[in-house]
């Protein structure tokens, strides 16, 4: 059931209630909170309605929302009251202000809230920079923002950090919930081995992306990184790097996600993006300050921000970069590029050569030489060397002698030719 009361007053709204509590029977006692939505009248009010109707149902509560109009017009206060089927498993007031009135929100707030029980104050869109010090804000024990709804998400969050009180809270961090549960119980797997770096990849403006990775850094106490992923919505994937491999949590959907972990089968896991009344509904479960909220944010300066993911590079062979010699082993360098170990060949000589060798000198000193030093090794090719060198005029002399001892014999013979023929002169003279 839904009932207007245009331009009208707070203690008129109360009254209302009182006997639509009677008439329905309806017990205030039954309500074990007051949560306050603050917004701009519009299209996205009935959005943050529906969310409380729904988070109702697990937390009955009266829901006043404050829709803040136009600045420009008369002072005015048009309010609704919605009980029933329209207000899930609470009482909603509408509060429409208008003019100078819309400034006064907390004037208007005070007089329905609910005697003795907690405030929960819960800006859908737009928040002020510091929700504590804002009028409302300082109603409540708890304070509900959201960065990825704001204009720009990361500038909102720096905000957060800057602002933070206890007690606030943000649906970015709450979105991580599933993510975080996922990541924890791994480590619940052997083998047990502590993260040496992280990165965690989403897109540009996810504000749940950066708390997931302050998050770890945080917690893990390693460099942690933060890219821009190249496709997927919000958190599309986090790699956890240890010596026995890589943990890795990929959801490029937006709906299932793989777990992948050295040693274990790959697991599939549900990690659909999680609409606003579940946050909502989560956080109205704790009206406590959130320490690991307010940690994570601390954390935030850890983070290193880059530009692409980075993946771990294989070693390849590149025939213009490997050079080959000898054995041609190839090691990776720590650039990833493959340099090639050139070792000389150790050759050994051998004992039959040696003996042919010695064997051949007497009669082919220059051919025995040049055999020798190319079958013996770098190192033993100066020491036969000079082996071959000593051996080579023993081997010349016998030649040498045989030439001379030739040639002596034909200046012999000549000489005895020109005797005889003189003799044979004398003695035909005579």
């Amino acid at each position: 059931m839904i009932i207007d009361l245009p331009s009208t007053t707070t203690s008129q709204v109360n009254s209302k209630l009182v006997r639509l509590r009677e008439e329905g029977g309806a017990v205030t006692l039954g309500r074990v909170l007051t949560l306050v939505i603050v917004t701009d009248d519009g299209t996205k009010t009935e959005e943050a309605i529906d969310a409380a109707n729904d988070a109702s149902r697990e937390h009955p509560c009266r829901v006043i929302v404050v829709a803040r109009g136009a600045r420009k017009a008369a002072p005015r206060l048009d309010a609704q009251i919605r009980v029933g089927g329209d207000a899930g498993a609470s009482e909603v007031i509408v509060l429409r202000l208008y003019g100078e009135l819309a400034n006064e929100g907390a004037s208007c707030v005070v007089p329905l809230l609910l005697p003795d029980t907690p405030v929960v104050a819960w800006w859908p869109n737009e928040a002020p920079a510091v929700p504590a010090q804002d009028p409302i804000g300082q109603l409540a024990q708890r304070r509900i923002t959201d960065a990825a709804a704001e204009k720009n998400p990361i500038r909102a969050l720096e905000q957060r950090r800057v602002g933070y009180t206890p007690g606030d809270t943000d649906l970015a961090w709450t979105r991580l919930t599933l993510w975080r549960a996922m990541l924890a119980s791994a480590f619940d797997l052997p083998p047990h081995e502590k993260v040496t770096e992280a990165e965690v990849s989403g897109e540009s403006d996810s504000p749940s992306t950066d708390l997931l990775a302050a998050w770890l850094a945080g917690c893990l106490r390693v460099p942690v990184k933060r890219v821009k992923a190249a496709r997927g919505e919000g958190i599309v994937d986090v790699r956890l790097e240890r010596r026995s491999g890589v943990v890795e949590l990929s959801r490029p959907d937006g709906k299932v996600g793989t777990l992948t972990q050295a040693g274990q089968p790959e697991r599939r896991v549900a990690l659909q993006r999680r609409q606003v009344r579940d946050c909502l509904a989560e956080e109205l479960r704790r009206l406590d300050p959130d320490e690991v909220y307010e940690a994570a944010l601390r954390s935030l300066g850890k983070v290193v921000r880059g530009r692409t993911p980075t993946k771990p590079a294989a070693a390849t062979r590149k025939p213009a970069q490997a050079k080959a010699d000898g054995d041609g082993t190839a090691t990776a360098s720590p650039d990833g590029k493959v340099e090639a170990k050139a070792e000389k060949p150790d050759v050994k000589a051998d004992p039959k050569a040696d003996a042919k060798v010695d064997a051949r000198v007497d009669d082919k000193p220059a051919k025995t030489s040049a055999a020798a030093s190319k079958s013996a090794a770098p190192k033993s090719a100066a020491v036969k060397s000079d082996t071959a060198k000593t051996a080579a005029p023993k081997a010349a002399a016998p030649k040498a002698a045989a030439a001379k001892a030739a040639s002596g014999k034909s200046a012999a013979g000549k000489a005895a030719g020109r005797t005889g023929a003189k003799s044979a002169k004398a003695k035909a003279g005579s």
